[in-house]
């Protein structure tokens, strides 16, 4: 983080930490599964069944949550067509898009040090 970006964010003895605003971004997107659907819609449209199939134990009704919760922060379009059966396909907004720049930085530092954490934690587990 650079200096002045620490500028942005509130001091301890700020009342009201929700005005922070890293603390309700990753309060909305720092759950497991949006970070998971956000990574599947990087390559395009997605139907909620190929979502659903894609993302491993991800249940229907977590899934139909954790989509609304991105459609109302702009991070995903739904889009609905009126057919019967109905089709719902979901794409990432422009904002969903620039997320994807620290998303995949993090994936890729997750897994350049995955091991290393993993190793520390048996190492700490271990010890009386």
């Amino acid at each position: 983080m650079l200096k002045g970006d620490l500028m942005s964010l509130p001091n301890k003895s700020t009342p009201d930490l929700q005005s922070c605003p890293i603390r309700d971004v990753l309060d909305r997107i720092g759950d497991q599964w949006s970070f998971l659907i956000l990574l599947e819609l990087q390559d395009g449209v997605r139907r909620f069944s190929e979502l659903n199939r894609a993302i491993d134990d991800v249940s229907k009704q977590m899934l139909s949550r954790t989509l609304k919760r991105l459609e109302q922060d702009g991070f995903v379009h739904r889009q609905l067509y009126p057919e019967i059966p109905p089709r719902v396909e979901y794409r990432l907004t422009e904002l969903g898009r620039s997320f994807l720049v620290p998303l995949n930085a993090l994936v890729a530092w997750a897994d350049a040090h995955h091991s290393t954490i993993r190793n520390c934690r048996k190492t700490y587990d271990a010890a009386p």
